[in-house]
């Protein structure tokens, strides 16, 4: 068991799919497809700002790649953008967190969240997945202005929590962020829910999960 347990939101905590299913009629035939490019984008966007030292909130650079993917699938009509970003806001969790967070909670451990979200974005999520009171952290770029996978964003964990790296575990469904956490000295834990490949196989994962529910063992207690 660590001391703090810290998770990614977006795809690891909330369903980034969530917003278009919900209005998927609306969007039309093209509308998976049209989310995959929507999340694509989006974290392209942040990789190439922060590369470029031109950040701008994570919000705008969801609406940016929002108006992509609608320039890439011209079958959805611009009218559904409205909806999609309202959605967005309210973006469900996976069926599995509320009972984990608790869970962790209940052992007395630190939890929280560490994300490319604007603070507005994830406050909002963590409202309406009902999940503010098993979170004790709300850590996001906003504060230095920078995006995952820099070491800098990592470090407001450790300012915040004030424990060491080692303590923490880190997990993402993304394994590009999962692998910066490793560099960074966290123990990172890979929820692999799409059943991807391996990457970054130097920057390994200490557990790869299929869902957050292998963070609780069998006897109720954090892994």
């Amino acid at each position: 068991m660590h001391a703090a347990y810290v998770f990614d939101a977006y795809g690891t905590l909330f369903d980034v799919h969530a917003a278009v299913r919900k209005h998927a009629d609306a969007v039309g035939p093209d509308n998976a497809a049209l989310s995959d490019v929507w999340r694509t984008k989006q974290l392209e966007f942040t990789w190439t700002r922060t590369m470029m030292g031109r950040y701008i909130d994570f919000w705008d650079i969801t609406k940016q790649a929002l108006d992509y993917a609608f320039a890439k699938f011209p079958s959805a009509p611009p009218s559904a953008k409205v909806a999609l970003l309202d959605a967005y806001w309210e973006l469900d969790c996976f069926p599995e967190v509320p009972a984990v967070l608790k869970a962790l909670k209940d052992a007395g451990v630190k939890t929280g969240i560490l994300s490319n979200g604007s603070s507005g974005m994830l406050n909002a999520a963590v409202k309406s997945a009902g999940i503010e009171d098993v979170i004790d952290h709300v850590i996001s770029v906003d504060r230095i202005e920078k995006f995952k996978a820099l070491p800098e964003v990592y470090q407001m964990v450790i300012d915040d929590l004030r424990i060491y790296p080692d303590a923490v575990s880190f997990q993402s469904s993304n394994r590009w962020d999962v692998a910066a956490a490793c560099a960074f000295g966290f123990r990172p834990v890979w929820c692999n829910r799409g059943n991807q490949p391996d990457e970054y196989k130097d920057l390994s994962p200490e557990l790869v999960l299929a869902d957050l529910n292998g963070l609780i063992g069998s006897d109720g207690k954090p892994v």
